[in-house]
């Protein structure tokens, strides 16, 4: 235990922390996920906000070698962040294929979605207590991952 005293304080640190953890909306979120998840209800009502990911690069563009386009997709979510990672979350995985990532242990991150460059995301509603957080219009296909065998 530290003895230093906090300047201009008289008393000792004790190594306690006032900061408060889980108060920003992805910690609240995560948190009444887990608690929907472990309740028996049904949909909870949450505000959630409407958003389309529309191509922002021309085909041309290189960018796209790395991810396929899926056109326009509109999606419910929390937030413009959080609308990338709903519309990723659609694509096929490499753990579901033999198939393996070039920087990390998921395909998540590497999705056309989640890069500026090639999405651009526009809020067209919110507030909308109607709808489940997800792919609300859309098709994502699942060949963003080309397997090793044929």
């Amino acid at each position: 235990m530290s003895n230093s005293v906090k300047t201009g304080g008289g008393e000792a640190f004790n190594g306690v922390s006032r900061t408060n953890f889980g108060n920003s909306v992805e910690s609240q979120a995560q948190i009444e996920d887990a608690a929907r998840e472990a309740s028996a209800e049904v949909g909870n009502g949450e505000a959630l906000n409407v958003y389309r990911l529309v191509p922002a690069a021309p085909p041309e563009d290189p960018n796209w070698q790395n991810s396929p386009s899926h056109g326009e997709v509109v999606v419910a979510a929390r937030t413009a962040g959080d609308a990338r990672i709903v519309a990723a979350s659609r694509e096929l995985d490499f753990m579901e294929v033999d198939a393996a990532p070039a920087e990390d242990v998921t395909t998540a991150n590497a999705s056309a979605f989640r890069n500026e460059k090639l999405y651009t995301v526009i809020e067209i509603d919110r507030d909308r207590r109607d709808l489940q957080r997800g792919v609300v219009e859309g098709l994502i296909t699942v060949d963003n991952i080309r397997p090793t065998e044929f």
